[in-house]
């Protein structure tokens, strides 16, 4: 569904992607793991057309990306696409169900009964019922995780990007979080790309793991493979050890 192939990027004299090759199967979900700035947002902003690579192809669904000039042909790649920010992003000044209908009144020429149905279908997948009065302000943390991911699927995405999901929530509301990213995996049969420190979750959700470090995808398994990685800077990220060859980062 996704493939970077030898794909660079460099912000001035930072050289963030240093020849990243990465395959994303259809239907799977893959947690990048990595430490803070090893360039995992610069990753997904590469996915959905936000940068482009100095050098390498990226492919989404079969379409070279980086050879799209025209925004109609990029609008076209990023449809397929909704994400779930770090922290929700939910616009303050709108109800719920302003913020999880805001794409489809102004992409969509839906009526809006079919709009207002869509929303309480969308809110009803994410365990959330008769909320879509509320305001921001008055949502929980874990809820607003689950309004922003509402608003994700509204537009019935075949890939979901998930940034940081269980940051800024409780052990029991991530473990929620958690449940909800295979939940809608199996029901929407959606590809998933999760960015996390948390390997907790990253344990509970991925289908495989792959690991962001010095610009390259160093190792890239199922969780059992990168449990059992015979690779010191995995081995020490994944069982957060003081000591080892990250211990300066």
């Amino acid at each position: 569904m996704i493939r970077f192939v030898d794909v660079h990027k460099s912000f001035g004299e930072n050289h963030v992607l240093r020849g990243l090759n990465l395959e994303i199967n259809r239907g799977e979900t893959l947690v990048i793991i990595g430490q803070s700035g090893s360039g995992k947002s610069v990753l997904l902003k590469h996915m959905i057309g936000l940068l482009q690579p100095d050098r390498g192809q990226i492919y989404i669904d079969g379409v070279n990306v980086t050879e799209l000039r025209e925004e109609k042909e990029l609008y076209a790649v990023r449809r397929k696409f909704a994400m779930l920010f770090q922290g929700a992003a939910l616009f303050d000044s709108m109800t719920v169900a302003q913020n999880v209908s805001f794409g489809l009144e102004r992409y969509t020429t839906f009526p809006q009964e079919k709009i207002e149905k869509i929303v309480t279908e969308c809110l009803d997948r994410v365990g959330l019922r008769n909320v879509e009065h509320l305001m921001p302000f008055e949502l929980s943390g874990g809820m607003k995780k689950r309004v922003g991911l509402a608003r994700a699927i509204a537009y019935n995405p075949e890939i979901i990007l998930y940034d940081e999901p269980s940051t800024g929530i409780d052990q029991i509301r991530a473990n929620a979080i958690n449940d909800l990213i295979n939940k809608l995996k199996e029901e929407l049969n959606v590809t998933s790309v999760v960015i996390t420190h948390d390997m907790d979750s990253t344990f509970k959700v991925a289908d495989r793991i792959a690991m962001l470090y010095q610009g390259t995808i160093i190792e890239c398994g199922t969780p059992e493979e990168i449990q059992q990685s015979k690779n010191r800077i995995v081995h020490q990220f994944i069982h957060g050890h003081a000591e080892g060859p990250l211990e300066n980062w």
